[in-house]
């Protein structure tokens, strides 16, 4: 059990249901038309999904570069949001 929280296998599962619930409420309003547009909630999304790249990078041991672009795209992502939100 400590190997799965010590390695990278719990980020794994993290991302991957991180993933599986947004493709689960664009499926759910496209089908009902009820709950959040897609467009509401993907940067947002996408700004997490990448702040969590970029903890699976350093924990995994990748190289700067890779965890500063995982990073930097976050950071696009949630001004995006942000804008997205202004706008409104």
């Amino acid at each position: 059990m400590d190997e799965f929280f010590a390695g990278t296998r719990l980020i794994d599962w993290v991302i991957a249901f991180t993933a599986l619930e947004g493709v689960a409420l664009a499926a759910y309003h496209r089908r009902t038309g009820r709950g959040m547009a897609f467009g509401d909630y993907a940067a947002n999304l996408a700004a997490g999904l990448c702040l969590m790249l970029a903890l699976r990078a350093a924990l995994a041991g990748a190289s700067w570069p890779w965890i500063a672009l995982c990073l930097l795209a976050a950071g696009i992502a949630h001004g995006a949001d942000l804008w997205r939100r202004r706008a409104r």
